[in-house]
């Protein structure tokens, strides 16, 4: 595993940091991203940890440009205003309604648009906005390289939790497959290590999610009308029952999509599905 004081070259023009913030929902920590060498631009600086804003900006050593954050959820953002205010240079990303679930000193400088193109001195990075996790997540594509930054849009070795009202995942599959439009060779996720490849990572968290939804309908056609608290058990009999709290906010992120498809229903929290 990488050590928090350790800067790993993960490309010529990249390099990762992790800070240390280890959880269950943050595996071994949130991974940093420096671009460049003249210019550097920072990717999700992370939390806001002294000792890991300390080791951004030395490994920076005077040089950070750019600093941008792929949503404002507190294991991503919350370095980015001390970094700002350090080294005065502009945070660029995107905001959402406060869900008690956001970053509420992020305030961009440069708001981001889907195909936004930012450059430095040996990079270029193009803003795809990807919803789903959140409604203001975007990715980054390193063009040079054809590295995707897919902050918690993709991780490895989980599956994403979706959280409504902000989450979406309806949006969050097809943001999914927005990326096969691109020219992606890899992604370097906001959690674990670098996945080579996109297409085959892409269809498979499409499968995945799929599956789930079916799974969804199944449980519904044979014992609904239920709760939530009841549905997740059957429908995440694969998951540790300790993570039931947070698969019960993909859950009802499914069950909301079933029921804008008109497949299910919910009165008082009961759901069912749809006649």
């Amino acid at each position: 595993m990488q050590g928090y004081d350790e800067a790993v070259q993960v490309s010529p023009r990249i390099r990762r940091l992790v800070a240390p913030n280890p959880s269950v929902m943050t595996g071994p920590g949130t991974n940093t991203y420096l671009i460049g060498t003249d210019d550097v631009a920072v990717i999700d600086p992370g939390p806001a940890i002294d000792e890991h804003i300390e080791h951004i900006m030395r490994v920076g050593d005077g040089r950070i440009s750019h600093i941008f954050c792929t949503h404002t959820h507190p294991d991503h953002s919350p370095a980015a205003a001390h970094l700002a205010r350090e080294l005065n240079v502009p945070m660029i990303g995107a905001v959402t309604a406060d869900d008690q679930h956001q970053d509420l000193t992020f305030k961009p400088d440069v708001h981001l648009t889907q195909d936004a193109v930012f450059t430095g001195n040996d990079w270029t990075v193009r803003a795809i906005h990807t919803p789903g996790h959140v409604d203001n997540h975007y990715c980054f594509l390193l063009e040079e390289e054809g590295m995707v930054f897919a902050g918690d849009h993709i991780m490895n070795g989980s599956t994403v939790v979706i959280v409504p009202p902000g989450g979406n995942m309806k949006a969050y599959i097809e943001s999914l497959q927005r990326l096969l439009n691109y020219d992606v060779t890899a992604i370097a996720p906001g959690h674990g290590e670098v996945i080579p490849g996109c297409r085959d990572e892409v269809e498979k968290l499409v499968r995945h999610r799929l599956m789930r939804e079916a799974k969804v309908v199944a449980n519904l056609e044979r014992g609904g009308p239920v709760s939530i608290e009841t549905l997740v058990v059957s429908v995440y009999d694969d998951v540790p029952e300790a993570m039931h709290r947070w698969a019960q906010l993909s859950l009802l992120a499914h069950l909301l999509k079933l029921e804008v498809e008109g497949r299910a229903h919910q009165d008082a929290g009961i759901w069912s599905l749809a006649a």
